[in-house]
């Protein structure tokens, strides 16, 4: 049986504009859960990684109104919360479309910690936007009364930013694999994982930074070993001058053309960047992987050539 890591974007699990409330998340994960199954009746063993922006975003924010009642939680902590909220949601959503197509409902979620360098130079350049979006008006407010980075997001609003390092290992990758080996659709290294980093001694602790849920799937895509890295977004395709009128989409492309794409600055960093580069990386990890991007309704067609940007070795 073939593997495959699917990376899930924001919005499969909030709609654009939508309720943030727990039964509108619930929702919209199930709508991304049909076309997960559709991936695994196609033959494929699954492992789904999943963003947290808006969700840790709230969970901060949480946090802040109420420090003056109880003390509020730092960003790896927050991180980890996410991670049981969205793998919930999942197993919950995934098991009901399992079960509704006549399939064995084996889904399980593990909360996962990344190791991160404590000297990677992202520390001081602080880029992954998390939380809700702002006006330039409202972040410059935020900056002056908090001291948060804010950073403008591809067109979107604006965002407060924080370090994503690159990551280095995955803790629990063993317990991952003993998962997939007895049947069961793992959630892992959701949000990113939670990033923390190794003392002398052999200890982790974590620390505030946010590792890119793309980077962080395309490792645990190599390490289990998966043929292809699906990551799913907004947008069908990567695309030339994106937004612009001379607009070009980027159908089948080779790792070495992309990364010419890439220094050109097509892709917006934080946004299409990082799934771009972590495509380039997983093709090129092996001979015959791929990486896929693509929106969640048109996962299977991608998978068949059809559609999709995707990137080969």
């Amino acid at each position: 049986m073939k593997k495959i890591l699917i990376a899930l974007g924001g919005n499969a699990l909030q709609e654009p504009g939508g309720e943030c409330t727990a039964d509108a998340q619930l929702a919209t994960v199930e709508k991304a859960c049909e076309h997960i199954v559709s991936v695994i009746e196609q033959g494929y063993q699954v492992v789904v990684a999943h963003g947290n922006g808006p969700q840790v975003g709230r969970l901060m924010l949480q946090n802040e109104h109420s420090a003056s009642i109880t003390p509020a939680m730092p960003l790896d902590v927050c991180i980890a919360m996410s991670q049981g909220m969205i793998g919930y949601h999942i197993q919950q959503a995934l098991g009901k479309v399992l079960r509704g197509r006549g399939k064995e409902s084996k889904v399980s979620t593990l909360v996962t910690q990344i190791v991160v360098d404590k000297n990677d130079p992202m520390f001081k350049n602080p880029t992954k936007p998390i939380g809700l979006f702002y006006t330039e008006e409202e972040a410059k407010a935020i900056t002056a009364e908090k001291g948060y980075p804010m950073k403008e997001d591809s067109g979107r609003g604006w965002r407060r930013v924080v370090a994503s390092p690159l990551p280095v290992e995955i803790i629990e990758l063993d317990a991952v694999k003993c998962l997939m080996n007895s049947g069961f659709t793992v959630v892992a290294v959701g949000g990113g994982a939670v990033p923390v980093v190794k003392d002398e001694a052999g200890n982790f602790s974590g620390v505030a930074a946010v590792v890119d849920k793309d980077f962080a799937g395309e490792k645990l895509a190599e390490d289990v070993d998966a043929d292809t890295l699906l990551i799913l977004t907004a947008v069908e395709k990567a695309y030339l001058n994106f937004q612009k009128p001379d607009q070009k989409d980027i159908d089948t492309v080779s790792a070495d053309q992309a990364d010419k794409y890439i220094a050109e600055g097509h892709f917006a960093p934080g946004s299409m960047l990082p799934k771009v580069e972590a495509a380039v990386k997983f093709a090129r990890s092996a001979p015959g992987r791929r990486g896929i991007i693509t929106t969640p309704d048109k996962a299977v067609e991608a998978l068949a050539g059809k559609t999709g940007t995707i990137v080969v070795g």
